[in-house]
């Protein structure tokens, strides 16, 4: 009985922090202008989601900048258009765009920012987006992002 419970105990200590993996992830940018991760899936139990962008590359923010944008699907093209006009400095984003669910700051190669948004502002069954709203970089930095469960 007592070995049950110790193997039980075992067991649940290791899965604890495969549930806390879950409402986070980790994505690289590099200089060849790619998303190391195409697809997230969010899990509805996450009361937060935190993405962790790193860009491996060494290209300067201002040749080469990422930041990682989530919005709905049909929303994502006219937000980097419109944000090409805000300059680096805003990240290439209108500020206080009510289209934007989520953002980190641009970086540059070596540099590494993090966001943390409200799961509540996804809804299941709608089509989210996430790129990279460098001027250029959202015709192939772009990914899915889906909530599960």
């Amino acid at each position: 009985m007592i070995r049950k419970l110790v193997v039980a105990s075992v067991l649940a200590l290791a899965s604890a922090p495969l549930l806390a993996a879950e409402c986070t992830v980790d994505v690289q940018g590099t200089d060849q202008m790619t998303f190391d991760t195409k697809e997230i899936k969010v899990s509805k139990s996450c009361k937060t989601f935190t993405v962790n962008l790193k860009h491996v590359g060494a290209l300067a923010k201002n040749v080469m900048g990422h930041n990682w944008v989530l919005s709905k699907t049909a929303d994502a093209q006219a937000i980097a258009t419109e944000g090409m006009t805000a300059g680096i400095d805003k990240g290439y984003l209108k500020a206080d765009d009510p289209r934007i669910i989520a953002h980190t700051e641009m970086i540059g190669g070596g540099q590494s920012t993090s966001v943390t948004f409200d799961v509540a502002k996804l809804a299941a069954g709608e089509s989210y987006e996430f790129f990279c709203s460098f001027p250029g970089h959202v015709s192939m930095m772009k990914g899915t992002l889906a909530l599960v469960d």
